[in-house]
């Protein structure tokens, strides 16, 4: 069974979805289960995570009501105000509603990564989500890293994922690459955080005719692979976000091309088996 484990849906609303900016056009309009279906079965994908946009509890119950109706959506990571006084009460209502697999809140866009990670509120939440039995998916650029050992070390109680390699900076050079290196290594010591190797292709510097560079792509997943081994890493194409650069054939085809070497169990584990073993009983397969 193949599962994309990071994907996207919404109803396109310029204030709700205000991250779409500028050059981001082709995410401007609806992207539902419809248009992802033909997609899917196409490159032979069974099922996915749907994932939240949007820092709103509107945008769980949205995806939620998709799983419902969308047996191929197997799971959703949503989104509560994890600093909230009532933080576990929502996250059981929201598991009791369908299959809620983990939680994300886009910790990226905080002005203040790292202090947001150190809150003492915002810890709690994070302690919440894992005590409901549910992953938290951290969110982060490479310039805010620095601060995801120590957070995630101290959140040990469940699993842990960090979504797009942590959104390495591809074009940077060797100091660059180095000092991402550095932090992931310390990241892969803790055998509860897992990676998503998603968004790269969006992440990376194009080329004159509009390519994204996919050698550095590969070279970051190599060191993502040398880091956490197979049985940490989950394929996601991060549709329809991907389509800034790519289509969902490319995404998929350049994972499914590095991930050639690997044997056949791995290559398993990577499409499919670690997301199944990660988000375990909550997920829902059609």
């Amino acid at each position: 069974m193949i599962i994309d484990a990071h994907q996207h849906f919404w109803r396109y609303d310029p204030q709700a979805y205000a991250w779409i900016g500028a050059g981001m056009e082709v995410l401007a309009q609806d992207w539902l289960p419809g248009q992802f279906a033909s997609v899917r079965r196409g490159n032979g994908v069974d099922a996915s995570i749907a994932v939240q946009a949007r820092g709103d509890e509107a945008d769980t119950a949205f995806l939620l009501s998709l799983a419902e109706q969308d047996r191929s959506i197997a799971g959703v990571v949503g989104w509560v105000d994890l600093r909230a006084d009532a933080v576990a009460e929502r996250l059981s209502h929201w598991q009791a509603q369908g299959p809620l697999v983990g939680i994300r809140h886009q910790v990226q866009d905080e002005t203040d990564p790292a202090a947001c990670l150190e809150q003492a509120a915002f810890r709690r939440g994070v302690a919440a989500v894992q005590r409901a039995g549910l992953v938290y998916e951290l969110l982060l650029r490479h310039e805010q890293l620095e601060s995801a050992p120590a957070f995630c070390a101290r959140h040990d109680a469940h699993a842990l994922v960090l979504d797009h390699l942590g959104k390495p900076d591809i074009g940077g050079g060797e100091a660059a690459f180095s000092l991402w290196h550095r932090q992931m290594r310390a990241l892969a010591a803790l055998p509860h955080v897992s990676v998503k190797i998603s968004g790269l292709l969006t992440e990376a510097p194009l080329d004159r005719d509009g390519r994204p560079d996919r050698a550095g792509v590969l070279r970051h997943l190599d060191a993502a692979l040398e880091l956490f081994g197979p049985g940490r890493l989950l394929f996601g194409s991060d549709w329809p976000v991907c389509r800034l650069v790519a289509s969902y054939e490319e995404v998929l085809s350049l994972a499914q091309t590095w991930a050639q070497p690997l044997s056949p169990h791995e290559r398993q584990q990577l499409f499919g088996g670690n997301a199944l073993d990660l988000y375990a009983g909550a997920l829902r397969l059609p």
